[in-house]
């Protein structure tokens, strides 16, 4: 249990920004996704 906190306190900080930072990218990715998905009726409406 000693050896475990420790642990905890170093490993836990990296986890937490990673999670956050997934986080932030997966929102910006769903963007790029519905931006590349519209993108053919975008080219048909060109003339």
């Amino acid at each position: 249990m000693d050896q475990l906190i420790p642990f905890i306190s170093d490993v836990g900080f990296p986890i937490v920004v990673t999670l956050y930072l997934l986080h932030r990218i997966e929102a910006k990715l769903d963007n790029v996704v519905q931006s590349i998905q519209s993108l053919p009726e975008r080219l048909q409406e060109r003339p």
